[in-house]
């Protein structure tokens, strides 16, 4: 018995080390909150976003232990909501800006002189994907 919960605890030890030092590299080695602050001009606040992450990630995965849920009224909802939409289009945008994938995207498909089209329909499609998954799935459960 004592062995099987070894074995488990080294398991998943291991594999949050394993998570962490992706986590970790994604952010240090591709630049993606350096280039985040460069983008919003706001490098003044490196401190808070450093505490940000942080933060973020212990509360996510000490959260993911516990298995809490949060109850949020529509008022807070919204606002909570908004602001990690900013956050997640904006870290997504800086991860394309850093691998260049719009650009390669684009002259693949024919598209290099007309980028502008290609950033359009990519914000109107996730703008209608969240629209239809909220209305659709969350409006009505």
């Amino acid at each position: 018995m004592i062995v099987s919960i070894l074995f488990v605890m080294f398991v998943g030890l291991g594999g949050g080390l394993t998570v962490g030092a992706g986590f970790v590299a994604f952010l240090t080695v591709m630049g993606i909150i350096p280039r985040l602050m460069q983008l919003t001009k706001t490098m003044r606040f490196v401190q808070a976003y450093e505490g940000a992450v942080i933060s973020g990630a212990v509360f996510g995965g000490w959260e993911t232990l516990n298995m809490n849920h949060f109850f949020l009224s529509e008022w807070l909802a919204v606002p909570v909501g908004l602001l990690a939409g900013m956050f997640v289009g904006m870290l997504a945008a800086a991860l394309t800006e850093v691998l260049n994938v719009l650009p390669i995207l684009a002259k693949r498909i024919g598209f290099g002189s007309k980028i502008i089209i290609l950033l359009m329909a990519i914000v109107f499609g996730k703008i209608a994907g969240s629209l239809f998954h909220w209305l659709y799935f969350i409006h009505h459960s």
